[in-house]
């Protein structure tokens, strides 16, 4: 094929560009579309605001062009540029779409106070540079190449790639090395002493796994913090939102103040700049969330003496409003982002991400799993997100087939779990209101989460069974039972007598010598029978106690204590998930990476328990 080359000059060619997407903007404004968007060649998109739209146009003309050609060219304000027509085609150029309102799943907004350059994640920037390391399997763990910085402009690392892939002494491995600096394991050098108790391994660990604000490599995937933060270990070298709160517990007991006003800073800080907490902070995280516990951080922090829970008020409405977007616009039975309309015109709450692309972190495994769905793939990558910002990644919860990753429906199961935390954040907006004397707030949130409440207890309470349960909100059936049924009573949601029926079916179905399971059923992934996971029983032991069944939270209590003593003896550590199906605790396996040691929230609820029931 010939190749037409076009020499363009660079500067007038851009603000040509500008020129034609302003009158652009301006035909759809006149059509009444509240938005402007420019959508990639993956089905992405960023939706601009009006005074965005033209801001991107006449003060970043250069991007916009990168956003049309997937590529940025270097050049100097006089320099001229050579594109290659026949590259272009091969490299799949964006569309540009600002006629139109795209008719599909919801899709990311751009992240307030960030730069969108720096909102970018690794599989944005690098394309089939990334998918080729990924593919290749050149790392043992999905994560590494995600997490690698790079030592210039990602964007002149993909044309130094695009111009020596093809040649036949091209050595992928050897590029990356040159390109990247790859990520840094500091608590691989720590060496534990046998000697030391548990109580004392555990507080000796925590500077091991603190973290400090240090200059932002630029591009690279990870999100400066303003202030120090924990890791829970191993593979994670970033801070969590779930698992910070069990963490966070165990740091009380230690009498670390310092760190949690530290991570009370942080976790505001971060619901100021992206009107959320991410799943952590790593650009691959920004489109989702984690379970959300900042209603119980604050709770925590006043207990504490940390800050003072008043503080916290407007963050607390923040973080609502984004697990409520577009509730009340729903009609029955549809669904938004993370909000269910119920066939009564009730709300409920699901998990979501705003992405339908594999995961950067676990690329290989979400493409592997989508090519065995029989499904659009978009759809299971979807729903493998949602799994992710569960927390509960992966677990029989949300597969359709047990046992069978690519039946996972994360997005149609409205979890116990979920609806109880959100339950917890209304009302502590609606007490934290009545503190400050604002009673128009305090009696408005008070009502939704009596609303929330009561459906919970028509779609999630399985009376016949006593127990709590995720609905399928598709099918619109009950689904399984698991360890996540007790949230209610830790959030103080439930009545006496369902916590009453729900501490029998613990005994019966879940409760072993080590702890509680995850769930009764044995299906490979992590969170399911045989493992048992520090937050669960943490939960477990505190929600019972508060319904009166000091018996059944002690004897949770001291099994697990026992669990993580014995394993802690044996091999001088502690990790992420233990195996207590029969009485012996041993290394819990299942997931999607090997067990990672460490572990925060494991060092956390032990402290925490340590503190309450002494060593075990």
């Amino acid at each position: 094929m010939k190749y037409l080359q076009v020499v363009l000059n660079s500067e007038l060619f851009i603000i040509f560009i500008g020129i034609v997407l302003f009158f652009k903007y301006c035909a759809a404004l006149k059509r009444d579309q509240p938005h402007a968007l420019l959508t990639t060649h993956r089905s992405e998109c960023l939706r601009l605001t009006d005074d965005r739209a033209i801001a991107l146009i006449f003060q970043r003309p250069s991007e916009v062009f990168l956003i049309m050609l997937n590529q940025k060219l270097p050049h100097a304000p006089s320099e001229e540029l050579t594109i290659d027509i026949d590259l272009l085609y091969e490299m799949d150029p964006c569309e540009l779409k600002l006629d139109e309102m795209i008719e599909a799943e919801p899709e990311p907004e751009m992240i307030e106070g960030l730069p969108a350059s720096d909102a970018l994640t690794p599989a944005d920037r690098y394309l089939e540079l990334f998918e080729h390391v990924q593919s290749s399997k050149l790392f043992a763990d999905s994560k590494t190449f995600p997490d690698c910085a790079p030592k210039m402009d990602p964007l002149d690392i993909l044309i130094r790639y695009r111009k020596v892939k093809r040649h036949r002494d091209f050595d992928l491995k050897r590029f990356v090395e040159n390109h990247f600096w790859l990520p840094e394991t500091p608590s691989s050098e720590y060496v534990s002493d046998p000697a030391n108790s548990l109580k004392e391994h555990i507080d000796q660990l925590w500077p091991v796994l603190t973290r400090e604000p240090q200059d932002h490599i630029p591009w690279s995937s990870l999100l400066p913090l303003p202030q120090s933060y924990i890791v829970p270990g191993g593979r994670f070298s970033e801070t969590y939102y779930w698992d910070s709160y069990f963490t966070m517990l165990g740091l009380a007991e230690s009498g670390r103040e310092d760190l949690l006003k530290c991570m009370a800073d942080n976790f505001a800080w971060m619901i100021e700049n992206y009107g959320h907490i991410p799943n952590g902070n790593r650009t691959y995280y920004l489109s989702r969330s984690q379970p959300p516990v900042f209603a119980l951080m604050v709770e925590l922090f006043e207990e504490d003496g940390v800050r003072g829970a008043r503080r916290y008020l407007d963050h607390l409405k923040m973080e609502y409003a984004f697990w409520m977007d577009g509730a009340d616009s729903l009609v029955l039975n549809q669904a938004y982002r993370h909000v269910i309309r119920m066939s009564d015109g009730s709300l409920l709450n699901r998990y979501w991400d705003d992405r339908d692309t594999p995961r950067d972190e676990s690329w290989l495994e979400d493409v592997e799993t989508a090519k065995h769905s029989g499904r659009p793939p978009n759809e299971v990558y979807r729903d493998l997100r949602a799994g992710a910002a569960s927390g509960w990644d992966y677990s029989s919860r949300w597969l359709r087939d047990a046992g069978r990753l690519a039946s996972i429906r994360t997005t149609q199961f409205i979890p116990i779990d979920l609806n109880a935390f959100l339950y917890k954040l209304e009302s502590a907006i609606a007490n934290i209101s009545a503190l400050k004397g604002d009673k128009e707030a305090e009696a408005l949130f008070r009502q939704k989460a009596n609303d929330r409440r009561d459906a919970v207890n028509r779609y999630l309470w399985d009376d016949e069974n006593g127990c709590y349960r995720d609905y399928d909100w598709r099918r619109e059936q009950m689904a399984l039972f698991s360890a996540a049924s007790i949230v209610p009573l830790y959030v103080g949601m439930a009545t006496h007598e369902q916590a009453d029926r729900l501490a029998n079916a613990v005994r019966s179905r879940l409760l072993t010598p080590g702890g509680i399971l995850a769930t009764e059923h044995e299906t490979g992934e992590q969170w399911d029978k045989p493992n048992g996971w520090a937050p669960l029983q943490w939960m477990a032991i505190q929600g019972f106690k508060l319904y009166g069944d000091d018996h059944l939270g002690d004897e949770i209590a001291r099994n697990w204590l026992k669990t993580v003593n014995l394993f802690y003896q044996e091999h001088h550590k502690l990790i992420e998930k233990y195996h207590i199906a029969d009485g012996m605790p041993r290394e819990g396996g299942g997931g999607e990476y090997p067990l990672q040691d460490g572990f925060g929230w494991t060092n956390g609820v032990v402290r925490r328990l340590i503190g309450l029931y002494g060593e075990p």
